[in-house]
């Protein structure tokens, strides 16, 4: 099949063009590179089954493609609260360009969606019929409630138009390719080991989130666009959950770092507890993930190793 991957010079989005390759499938991938780099494809340029198109998908694009992967948005709070207006643009406008053209060409399209369509949630673990507990005028607003509007647009271009949707709900992913300076905390931790800085803690440490480690989130995605039962939405992460405090400690033992713990205070919005109930996705899926956090993170501090 022909694949448009938006965000796929991304860190989630080169993993998946990655995939798609070796699947056998032709992929074009397009990217702005605000937070993609050139860098993360550009061992897939001599392919053959490869294009590279900058674009903004806030602006209209006409291509001929089978299956659409939207995955553009800035997805850290440092990015996207860079400028907020723009994210929500990207989330919404973006949407709606991508949905246009998959009606028009009667594309497959899926929606990377986010956890964070469940706020600071007030039910634990999270299932999708949860409707969330989102704050619509914070600062974390722009990217939660841009998602979640882009869901709802999803939504009715499918009972309005027919479209062919898909919609899965990614909880905190990690892997090689995560931008060094993206606030999210596996890589903060990992390059502060890496440098023997201070390892900063936000609140008391007791928050918790579950991790994917990418290749297992790429999986999900690909189950999803090849099945034909549900079109979601589908909840895709890792059921471990774990303290802030205790993954500083793994990525402190994992690295032999010397740094030391701190503490500042918790940033307006943070969710205090975050963990999937992937019951959905390994029912409709047969997908659950296989890569456990340990492992995960040696693979992801060996690649850190290499760039800091």
């Amino acid at each position: 099949m022909r694949c448009l991957v938006t965000g796929g010079a991304g860190f989630l989005g080169s993993h998946l063009c990655e995939r798609l390759l070796n699947d056998g499938h032709e992929v074009l991938c397009l990217d702005n590179y605000f937070t993609g780099r050139l860098q993360n494809v550009s061992h897939l340029r001599d392919n053959r089954n490869f294009e590279l198109i900058r674009h903004d998908v806030t602006e209209p694009i006409l291509l001929e493609v089978d299956r659409i992967f939207n995955l553009a948005c800035p997805a850290s709070p440092v990015h996207y609260q860079f400028n907020p207006v723009k994210t929500i643009k990207t989330s919404v406008m973006g949407a709606i360009n991508m949905l246009g053209l998959a009606k028009r060409v009667h594309a497959r399209i899926l929606q990377a969606s986010t956890s964070e369509v469940y706020g600071d949630p007030a039910v634990h673990p999270q299932k999708e019929d949860y409707w969330g507990n989102v704050n619509p005028i914070g600062i974390r607003s722009c990217y939660d409630e841009g998602k979640r509007v882009a869901e709802t647009l999803f939504m009715d271009y499918h009972r309005q138009n027919k479209v062919d949707i898909r919609i899965v709900r990614i909880f905190n992913t990690y892997g090689p390719r995560m931008l060094m300076n993206d606030g999210r905390v596996v890589s903060n931790f990992i390059v502060q080991a890496l440098k023997g800085e201070d390892l900063t803690i936000y609140g008391d440490g007791n928050q918790t989130r579950s991790f994917c480690y990418v290749d297992d989130m790429v999986e999900a995605f690909v189950r999803m666009m090849d099945q034909d039962e549900i079109i979601g939405p589908v909840n895709v992460g890792n059921p471990g959950e774990f303290t802030m405090l205790e993954l500083a400690q793994t990525v402190l033992e994992l690295t032999n770092s010397k740094s030391r713990i701190v503490y500042q205070p918790l940033p307006g919005d943070d969710p205090k507890m975050r963990r999937p109930d992937i019951s959905l996705a390994k029912k409709a899926l047969g997908w659950e993930p296989k890569v456990n956090l340990f492992d995960g993170l040696q693979k992801t501090i060996e690649y850190f190793k290499t760039v800091v």
